[in-house]
């Protein structure tokens, strides 16, 4: 099975460091966020990726060249300008097309999620989303009804509601979908939920984090330290 990687993006909530180098070779921990993903799908078996790069996308080509240092074998698939999530796997169409079954993650997830349950779980439909419990970006007080703090949790879970983790699995159907440019969470996911071809897979109790700012990076590197992943 075969990997896409959406790694074109230009990360600009995390300038002034994506002035420098594109946001998937940012570090985290001691090592960029692709090399993070890399070594997640080695874990599982997938040895075989394709990245769509944009931004930057020499310097990336550079670093990760054919795959083999790290072990994978790596093809391109170049935006000469941006696609949206959408378009950039539209625009893989050619080296996946005939693929039965299609790991796509976003460029800046780290997560030590079992990718294989979307496998599992996608059956007869088109696709399968990665979704986690939504964590609340502030702590909060539980109040009896007398008005008194009863206790205060910081940042929980909200388990009532799920958010997309950006990590996906799709026959080559979803080509069929997919715009020649625009964002696949506004044009195809849609329409495979009025459909009823899009599978949402629940994870908890995972490590799971989208870099999207400085603060981003921080969190996720004392829980890659605490927990050694």
């Amino acid at each position: 099975m075969k990997s896409l990687i959406l790694a074109g993006g230009m990360g600009k909530r995390l300038r002034p460091l994506t002035y420098e180098k594109p946001k998937p070779l940012i570090e985290v921990a001691g090592k960029p966020i692709l090399v993070w993903q890399i070594e997640w799908l080695k874990k599982y078996n997938v040895n075989e990726v394709i990245l769509c790069v944009g931004y930057q996308k020499e310097k990336i080509i550079e670093f990760i060249g054919s795959g083999a240092k790290f072990g994978i074998k790596v093809g391109y698939a170049v935006e000469d300008e941006p696609l949206g999530t959408g378009g950039g796997i539209k625009n893989a169409e050619a080296l996946l097309r005939n693929e039965d079954r299609i790991l796509v993650l976003n460029g800046d997830i780290i997560t030590d999620l079992n990718p294989l349950k979307l496998i599992e779980e996608l059956n007869d439909g088109v696709g399968a989303i990665a979704v986690t419990p939504l964590r609340s970006p502030y702590g909060i007080v539980d109040v009896d009804d007398k008005g008194y703090a009863k206790y205060f949790k910081e940042k929980p879970l909200i388990e009532n509601y799920w958010i997309n983790a950006g990590i996906y699995c799709f026959t080559s159907e979803i080509f069929d979908y997919l715009p020649e440019k625009g964002d696949i969470e506004t044009t195809a996911f849609p329409k495979l939920a009025f459909e009823k071809k899009l599978k949402a897979v629940k994870y908890k109790d995972i490590i799971w984090k989208s870099i999207d700012t400085h603060k981003d990076i921080e969190e996720v590197e004392k829980e890659l330290i605490s927990t050694k992943i």
